[in-house]
């Protein structure tokens, strides 16, 4: 199995390699092209639809279901990779590939994927250190964030707080009743302020890495 056209190699800067440890974060724009988004969406689609096998709490759509209805009934999918051969693949994209061994080394493990289907009107998640979930030795845990749709401060995009992982503090974390968010725990008594923070906007194909911290 190939994949489809790709984007331009990205070959990532010793600049962009010293911005992510100074700031917890990278954004690479046009990392996928418009064919790999288009693959990755039609890929999502069929999963919620239950075309690529039984998922726990997914229901087969009806086939007289548009797209926007199927997928508006879910918010978030562990581990698509294991049931996707289109998203296992993508796990291994050169651009992910190239970020990763350069900001943590060759040694590279993928300790989880999740695929976000977030529709207009459902919750964001709050405050949050992934190193809490998937905690690691040498605080080594790294995301990254495919983008499939462009990503804006109006339809509900990520926000960091840049710098704060170089602390290596886990804060705080509690339940919460904020129905702007989803049901996980917020991390709280953190020395930040909501002027702190700013939105990572990205277009379709941008990939957005990030600190565990």
């Amino acid at each position: 199995m190939t994949l489809a056209t790709t984007a331009a190699p990205i070959n990532i800067t010793p600049e962009d390699v010293a911005f992510y440890h100074e700031n917890g974060y990278l954004i690479v724009e046009n990392a996928l092209s418009p064919e790999e988004v288009e693959e990755l969406r039609a890929e999502t689609t069929a999963i919620c639809r239950g075309d690529r096998g039984d998922i726990r709490g997914v229901v087969p759509a009806d086939p007289n279901e548009s797209e926007e209805d199927v997928l508006r009934q879910y918010l978030c999918i562990h581990f698509p990779h294991k049931l996707s051969a289109v998203m296992h693949k993508y796990l291994a994209h050169p651009a992910i590939v190239d970020v990763l061994t350069k900001v943590i080394g060759p040694n590279v493990k993928c300790m989880q994927s999740m695929l976000f289907i977030k529709a207009s009107g459902k919750p964001g998640q709050a405050w949050h250190q992934d190193e809490d979930f998937i905690p690691t030795r040498d605080r080594s845990l790294a995301g990254g964030w495919i983008a499939l749709d462009d990503a804006t401060v109006e339809n509900g995009c990520l926000w960091v707080i840049p710098g704060s992982h170089k602390r290596g503090i886990l804060w705080p974390q509690r339940d919460h009743d904020d129905r702007e968010f989803d049901c996980t725990i917020e991390s709280f008594n953190f020395p930040y302020k909501d002027e702190d923070a700013i939105p990572v906007e990205v277009k379709a194909g941008a990939i957005v890495f990030f600190n565990g911290y």
